[in-house]
């Protein structure tokens, strides 16, 4: 129940010739406090309620309990959900061992494209793509919790 992963800005749509799967997410938070956030995702046909934990001093590794709702469940509960709410595109890039999930943003973060590359230590040695720029693992403004309160437009 530990996830560890890292983060980077995308610099190029070019991981869009290499994905291998788009899904459309919607997502809110029921509570976007760093401290515990509770969030709704309609991914598919499916929802999720997901519970989140401070991240580690590093920002790579934080508590995740996740669970497979009904669509319908999500569906209400996304209406409870605080203001802003994230619109997604997420694809995933198989690149040696590992998946990248790359997601690209739409309504109030139009414009910003971030990777997630999932580990199974933090100090596991992953390839990366030339489309992968910077590094921002650990900076809460890139959080989607934070994003939906502060999104990218108004940066």
């Amino acid at each position: 129940m530990i996830e560890i992963e890292r983060k980077f800005l995308v610099k190029s749509i070019s991981f869009k010739d290499v994905a291998q799967t788009s899904t459309k997410i919607s997502q809110g938070y029921l509570n976007s406090d760093p401290e515990r956030a509770v969030r709704v995702r309609i991914k598919k046909e499916k929802g999720f309620l997901t519970i989140k934990g401070k991240s580690n001093e590093s920002g790579t590794s934080r508590f995740e309990w996740e669970k497979e709702i009904d669509i319908k469940e999500a569906e209400a509960l996304l209406q409870l959900c605080e203001k802003g709410v994230i619109e997604k595109t997420r694809y995933e890039i198989p690149i040696g061992n590992h998946i990248y999930e790359v997601d690209e943003f739409f309504g109030e973060n139009l414009g910003l494209t971030i990777a997630e590359i999932e580990l199974n230590n933090e100090q596991e040695a992953f390839l990366k793509p030339d489309w992968l720029g910077k590094e921002v693992t650990g900076d809460p403004k890139f959080y989607n919790s934070q994003l939906s309160k502060h999104p990218f437009k108004n940066w």
